[in-house]
């Protein structure tokens, strides 16, 4: 039996374990920086396979050495889930409001997964493996503080990195690998909208602030269609519209919430300066004022070539040929290990977990309260992430 064989053989046998994992980190989510319980119950696993791990940057980091080669890739995997009340109807969903709609539960699962597996043919790894287990990946910051606490130090330091999504909607198991510019970039901003409250049946005595960000939603539709070419991929949207807590007052203030998409980080700082500045003319034009707020923001997530085409190729090695697709161009979506990809070279894939055709459940979008991912791609997973490590650590000089 061949190693690729062998290893997709021992990831099934030990599924069971990745599918306990999944389901755990699914039903007890947390979103955000702070990932207490999560990063509790991950620390604890590492540790009952016999790593060290130590907190950094409010996610975890183990290293995994074997022969001393002064090689080192790093793995890593987003551990966060959303503000979304799930309605999914699995047995093992979340009852706290909070929700693993990006399959971040699945991504912790599979790394926790090929944990086991390295230390299983550690006597093969010429050279150290650097597991990364990071939070806040939805609100832009995890990376950052992570690279920022020195996750990239030490020795020997990484000179390659690697990550792995799931993605509803596409067929179970099949890999997608985009090769340079593989994600936009996203700038997450807030506007306010300040007026005066008042007295819902006297709106003349005050400054409604609701009326404001309503024509301020409304101008900010023209960025894309009148202010960019029709072939710059951009996107500006609003995914969230606050203000007031009774029908019979104006409040003081109306807050918008929204992102900017781009594969352009110039693109992206012009549309957030026009943002300002039809914000504030248009709260002038209506008696009123406007503030406009970055949140935070990553950058476009770009895969080294070289390396993507080197992790293809083992992934093609281990699935065979016509599970993996290669591809030139991504799409508009965004993943903050986009900054790691500006501090070495990266590689980062999609793997697919399930279409309405497999299950009626499967395919439902990303972020979706009823998103259902398929769970039997654990362990092809958990298989990518060892057989690429090996593989890659055999092949770098």
């Amino acid at each position: 039996m061949n190693l690729p064989e062998e290893l997709l053989r021992r990831a099934e046998a030990i599924g069971p374990v990745i599918t306990a994992h999944r389901r755990h980190l699914h039903q007890f989510p947390e979103a955000g920086p702070d990932l207490p319980n999560t990063v509790a119950y991950v620390r604890e696993q590492l540790e009952a396979l016999g790593y060290a791990p130590k907190e950094l940057g409010g996610g975890l980091v183990a290293d995994l050495p074997g022969k001393d080669t002064g090689r080192c890739l790093l793995l890593r995997a987003d551990m966060d889930a959303l503000r979304i009340r799930e309605e999914s109807g699995l047995p093992f969903a979340s009852e706290n409001g909070e929700m693993h709609a990006c399959g971040h539960d699945m991504h912790t699962a599979m790394l926790l997964g090929a944990a086991q597996l390295l230390q299983e043919y550690r006597s093969e790894l010429n050279g150290t493996v650097r597991l990364v287990f990071q939070p806040d990946e939805e609100g832009f910051t995890g990376a950052k503080t992570m690279l920022a606490a020195g996750v990239l130090e030490g020795s020997p330091r990484p000179q390659a990195g690697f990550a792995l999504h799931v993605n509803s909607g596409t067929p179970s198991g099949l890999l997608i690998c985009g090769s340079g510019t593989f994600m936009a970039g996203c700038t997450l901003f807030r506007i306010t909208a300040h007026g005066v409250g008042c007295h819902g049946a006297m709106p003349e005595t005050g400054v409604d602030p609701i009326n404001i960000a309503a024509h301020i939603y409304l101008s900010l539709q023209e960025i894309v269609s009148r202010e960019f070419a029709a072939k710059t991929p951009l996107v500006v949207t609003i995914g969230k519209f606050s203000a007031g807590k009774a029908p019979n007052i104006l409040p003081a203030d109306a807050v918008l919430e929204g992102t900017i998409r781009s594969f352009d980080r110039e693109v992206s700082a012009q549309v957030l300066k026009r943002i300002e500045a039809i914000s504030k003319a248009t709260a002038e034009a209506f008696r009123g004022t406007a503030t406009v707020e970055e949140l935070s923001s990553a950058p476009p997530l770009v895969n080294d070539p070289s390396l993507t085409d080197q992790m293809a190729s083992f992934a093609e090695e281990l699935f065979g040929k016509t599970s993996v697709y290669r591809m030139k161009e991504g799409g508009m979506g965004s993943e903050d290990f986009a900054s790691y990809t500006y501090e070495l070279p990266c590689s980062y894939l999609m793997l697919g977990a399930g279409t309405p055709a497999e299950d009626p459940r499967f395919g439902k979008p990303m972020h979706n309260e009823k998103v259902v991912f398929n769970e039997a791609i654990l362990p092809k997973g958990a298989a990518l992430h060892t057989y690429c490590a090996l593989e890659w650590l055999n092949t770098a000089r």
